[in-house]
């Protein structure tokens, strides 16, 4: 089965440098296999439960089965991850991840593009934002919603897309 491309940005654009200083190219696909859920997991555990500690059994959840997830390769590697669900509040975006190496390169907001494109519709989208990551979820059209809160002991606020 051919992977579905969401996102795709060439070598030789200006834009998203590997860690060894070279321009690199992005892509975006929808996951459809189980092996490509195993690179997922494991860029999960390196980012939430390895560095930020999350406890694996909140990070696994019964929803895993039921999100479309998304992996980013930058240049042939696996380097993030990201996915959404429907639930009875709109489409939650979530379990957005990635590598240490790769983060401040375009990566993240490559992987956003690709989930907002995917969406059915636009309608009551949100998502959960570890304090760092409001900049980037902002320049997207997501705005914050109420206060902040503790979920898996890190501190997020609840972002809704507006303007879109």
């Amino acid at each position: 089965m051919e992977n579905i491309i969401c996102y795709h940005r060439p070598k030789g654009l200006k834009f998203g440098v590997n860690p060894i200083g070279k321009y690199m190219e992005v892509t975006v696909v929808k996951v459809l296999s189980g092996k490509q859920l195993d690179t997922i997991f494991a860029i999960r555990q390196k980012v939430f439960v390895d560095e930020q500690k999350v406890d694996p059994a909140l990070e696994y959840d019964e929803f895993e089965e039921t999100s479309v997830h998304f992996l980013a390769i930058a240049d042939g590697e696996a380097v993030g991850t990201a996915r959404w669900r429907r639930t009875p509040n709109g489409f939650k975006l979530e379990r957005f991840a990635v590598l240490e190496p790769y983060r401040n390169k375009g990566i993240g907001g490559a992987i956003v593009e690709a989930v907002l494109k995917d969406l059915p519709d636009h309608n009551n989208v949100y998502l959960h934002s570890q304090i760092d990551a409001c900049g980037l979820y902002s320049r997207f059209g997501f705005v914050p919603e109420g206060d902040q809160f503790v979920e898996a002991n890190i501190v997020h606020y609840k972002m809704v897309l507006r303007n879109r």
